[in-house]
């Protein structure tokens, strides 16, 4: 008697389900920030290696401010045509290819292409994870995709700082090591994104939105400037702890440590965090009152503190500012992911991205440039004072437009 074999059982690429993969983008998220301020301890490393200026390491960081904002504006929208899952994917490519380029990298040219394609990469996946998260929120918690676009940012920065700061104080091969483990973690992306389900529907006009542009529909425009003041002053903030936050550390407060860069920059972002978390069921509007208010106040401690060359003072400072920075990330990217229709998400996610990156870094680069000339103190305190001031008129902003609502 004859048996006819069976044959074999096909196997199918199931996708993820929604909850699963809603978690998922979000530790993609996280992973992506947290590359992105692996560097910052990092600089003082490469610069003792390779003995080049302040001003090359402020356009090392200013290269990657060029990718990540120019990506903002060509990308930001291309997932509202093509799909989240296509852009995702290309993005994490390109960030495992400029891993690559930091793990083997020998010199400050490598570094620059390094840092430009990671800039770029990272502008793609912001605003495309940040799209994906809502189109994933789960029903029953609707203010989730919010809280977690506020919180991912602020907790990969911290992440990466901090883990990066220990691996350079701590382990072996202190540029390179990292970098393997990032690449890891972005393989590991690649693979659970071609598991994802696809959350937006193709639609035409792909090409054209690869023109840069910012548009905002005119119905949400009011409730994006009220925005802007308060993303303005906190990611301001954000951009002089991770281009001269451990600079500052060991040059005016004598802290060597490298581990102490990178926790200088986690005491700010962790704070944030932790905040975003804490405050989520607090009504935005008294969060947007609260975030500029800290701000003002943590800014005004750190700069008396780094005057008085008190690391106390200055911690102080730092942790107030993580409050208020949490506390805008909060507020500000919560209000967008409940106002944006689907088709819109890419695109305001993208405008609102370009906003808080353009105040991380442009102030920064400039920072970076005058420490050069004038010194890093004076860099320091100068910068510190503006953006008190426009912590200050983010508050004043809040005031006024409660009055009128």
């Amino acid at each position: 008697m004859t048996t006819v074999a069976e044959a074999p059982p096909v196997i199918r690429n199931r996708r993820l389900s929604r909850p699963v993969a809603f978690a998922a983008i979000a530790a993609i998220f996280v992973t992506f920030t947290a590359a992105s301020a692996a560097p910052s301890p990092l600089y003082v490393v490469y610069q003792h290696l390779w003995g080049f200026s302040a001003t090359t390491l402020t356009v090392v960081f200013a290269v990657y401010v060029v990718g990540l904002i120019g990506s903002l504006l060509m990308l930001g929208a291309l997932s509202d045509h093509v799909g989240r899952r296509p852009v995702l994917a290309a993005a994490i490519a390109l960030e495992a290819a400029s891993l690559v380029l930091f793990l083997t990298a020998g010199d400050v040219t490598v570094l620059l292409v390094a840092r430009l394609l990671q800039g770029i990469a990272t502008g793609a996946a912001l605003t495309t994870l940040g799209a994906a998260l809502v189109d994933l929120n789960p029903p029953h918690a609707p203010g989730r995709a919010g809280l977690i676009n506020g919180i991912a940012p602020t907790a990969g920065l911290a992440v990466g700082a901090l883990g990066c700061g220990a691996l350079v104080q701590f382990a072996p091969e202190p540029t390179h090591l990292v970098w393997a483990l990032l690449l890891a973690g972005m393989l590991l992306s690649g693979v659970v994104v071609a598991r994802l389900p696809e959350t937006s529907i193709r639609r035409p006009g792909a090409v054209a939105s690869l023109s840069p542009r910012l548009g905002v529909p005119a119905r949400l425009r009011g409730d994006l400037l009220a925005l802007v003041p308060v993303i303005v002053a906190s990611w301001a903030i954000g951009g002089l702890y991770l281009s001269l936050g451990p600079s500052v550390a060991a040059a005016e407060l004598g802290l060597t440590n490298h581990l102490v860069g990178g926790l200088v920059v986690t005491l700010l972002c962790g704070t944030g965090a932790i905040t975003s978390y804490a405050m989520r069921s607090v009504p935005t509007p008294r969060v947007l009152t609260l975030a500029a208010a800290l701000l003002t106040a943590g800014s005004l401690i750190s700069v008396a503190g780094v005057e008085w060359s008190n690391i106390a003072v200055a911690a102080i400072g730092t942790v107030i500012s993580g409050i208020g920075f949490g506390a805008s990330a909060l507020a500000s990217f919560g209000t967008l992911a409940v106002l944006a229709a689907p088709h819109e998400r890419g695109e305001l996610f993208a405008v609102a991205l370009t906003i808080a990156y353009i105040a991380f870094s442009v102030p920064a680069v400039i920072a970076g440039f005058a420490a050069t000339s004038v010194g890093l103190h004076r860099t320091t305190l100068v910068y510190g004072l503006v953006v008190a001031v426009l912590a200050a008129a983010a508050l004043t902003a809040q005031r006024l437009r409660a009055r009128i609502s």
